[in-house]
């Protein structure tokens, strides 16, 4: 058996957003043994993780971030949490020291993974290394195979297959990482709101008057990262909610790109899906 790369060199620093994910890539390296050290988003970092951070910072202090970073370098960067956008004008404010202004009103115009990539650029520019979540806790991604009791039928395994389609032709448009089909018919494309609202939404449009006023047959949620993504950043990812709320949009399964699809709660996600009724599955990636 080929032996695994060895850790790269330098601290290791979690960056803290918003969520269990970033509590859960803290007992990962934990488990691996490997330490690190957490830099907590005042206003985002969960109450636990926040009380045992070495540092809290504003998340557009840049050059607090930068400073710290620093000090322990050199950095091995692990941004993990999700974060809410921060205006166009508070980017520019944030950042007039360290770009010019025309660089930053492109940053701040362009989508978020436009930003998100802005950001590491300006942390590897200091010398750091950027590490992402499925690299720094691979055991978090979601395997290959079924997640649970339930299996997609013929039907339902049509539906995934349409939305790959869908989901890897939308990828040069920086929209989000999911769709809701019922055979070949989209009935959702996830936007900047995220999968929670966009599954809001197709559960809302199922009750109208014009809309098909039940659950279509082979109704399912799709997830991949967009076509050449930075995996380093935002890679999609499901959790226990994420079932609950399928099941209310009338999802009989969700299927997700194995290696490439974070499992928030492995083990409460298939438990929920299995009360649900719902399949979880992961499918292999085709080359790309």
């Amino acid at each position: 058996m080929a032996k695994a790369d060895p850790p790269p060199e330098g601290t290791l620093v979690l960056i803290a957003g918003a969520g269990r994910l970033p509590e859960l890539v803290a007992d990962s390296l934990r488990r691996a043994r490997r330490p690190f050290r957490v830099i907590a988003l005042r206003g985002f970092t969960g109450q636990t993780l926040r009380a045992s951070a070495d540092a809290t910072v504003d998340l557009l202090d840049l050059a607090a971030t930068l400073k710290l970073l620093r000090q322990w370098g050199p950095a091995i960067v692990v941004p993990a949490g999700g974060v809410s956008r921060p205006s166009p004008a508070a980017i520019l404010n944030a950042g007039a020291a360290l770009r010019n202004r025309e660089a930053l009103r492109a940053i701040a115009g362009g989508g978020d993974d436009r930003l998100l990539r802005a950001a590491l650029t300006l942390v590897e520019e200091e010398g750091h290394r950027i590490l992402g979540v499925h690299e720094a806790a691979p055991d978090l991604l979601c395997p290959e195979g079924v997640i649970g009791r339930r299996q997609p039928d013929p039907s339902a395994a049509a539906s995934i297959a349409a939305g790959r389609r869908v989901l890897d032709a939308l990828s040069p448009f920086d929209l989000g990482q999911a769709v809701v089909l019922a055979g070949d018919r989209v009935l959702a494309v996830e936007g900047p709101e995220g999968t929670d609202r966009m599954l809001a939404r197709t559960r809302a449009l199922g009750r109208r008057p014009f809309g098909w006023g039940r659950a279509l047959p082979a109704t399912v949620l799709v997830k991949a990262p967009k076509i050449g993504q930075d995996r380093r950043i935002d890679l999609p990812a499901i959790g226990p909610r994420t079932v609950r709320n399928a099941g209310r949009a009338g999802c009989i399964g969700i299927a997700l790109e194995a290696a490439g699809t974070l499992v928030i709660d492995r083990a409460a996600t298939a438990a929920e899906a299995d009360r649900l009724g719902l399949f979880v599955v992961g499918y292999a990636s085709a080359p790309r």
